[in-house]
């Protein structure tokens, strides 16, 4: 039985946000084509994801060394403790859905948070004689909503975001990474509607057979 993942890098919801509305128009149908199938999910504008900052890396450093858990600072635990739960949450599913809008050829700064919280060697990866090897299964939906178009036309190869997502997925293990792309609602506002609804589609008849 597969888990799914859905991790959220929306910080407005569905009346406010294409990538969000699409989202969970894909989470529904996913759950009445299979209902029997457990969903978890992140939404990390609101849930805690630790940064790797100062605390974490001498956290990390001290562990290394030898220092006992419980002799470090209370802040360290706490964020060490953290990320060590995000990282086995991540681990417990093997279908990922992200969520985001792209935001200046990428996507929000929570999602590389996120990111950045579950590439842990020997956990998502490992190092090898031969080269870095995922231990992640499964497979990957990006679904992402941007004012213009970046598919085709002049900003093609702007999509810095996904980009980045796949290979990061990719570096995971995760080969099949897939993307629902809903733009240019902003550069064509007359198309606005219609460019939503065929996202919705796209999203329902996605989630049927995934």
């Amino acid at each position: 039985m597969s888990t799914l993942l859905y991790i959220n890098a929306h910080p407005l919801d569905v009346h406010e946000s294409f990538s969000a509305a699409v989202g969970e128009r894909f989470l529904d149908a996913y759950r009445a084509a299979n209902p029997s199938h457990p969903i978890a999910r992140i939404d990390l504008y609101r849930a805690d994801v630790p940064l790797l900052d100062a605390d974490v890396l001498r956290g990390w450093n001290a562990l290394r060394a030898g220092e006992p858990f419980d002799a470090l600072a209370p802040e360290t635990q706490r964020k060490l403790f953290r990320l060590g739960e995000l990282v086995d949450g991540f681990l417990a599913a093997d279908k990922y859905v992200f969520v985001s809008p792209m935001w200046n050829f990428s996507y929000p700064p929570a999602m590389k948070a996120y990111l950045d919280a579950v590439a842990v060697a020997g956990k998502t990866f490992q190092y090898t004689p031969q080269g870095p090897v995922g231990l992640v299964a499964g497979k990957a939906l990006h679904i992402q909503a941007s004012g213009g178009v970046y598919s085709e036309g002049p900003a093609a190869g702007h999509d810095f975001g996904h980009a980045h997502l796949a290979a990061t997925l990719r570096f995971f293990g995760i080969a099949d990474v897939r993307k629902l792309a809903i733009e240019g609602h902003a550069q064509h506002p007359e198309r606005r509607d219609a460019i939503a609804e065929a996202a919705l589609r796209a999203a329902d008849e996605l989630a049927r057979n995934w």
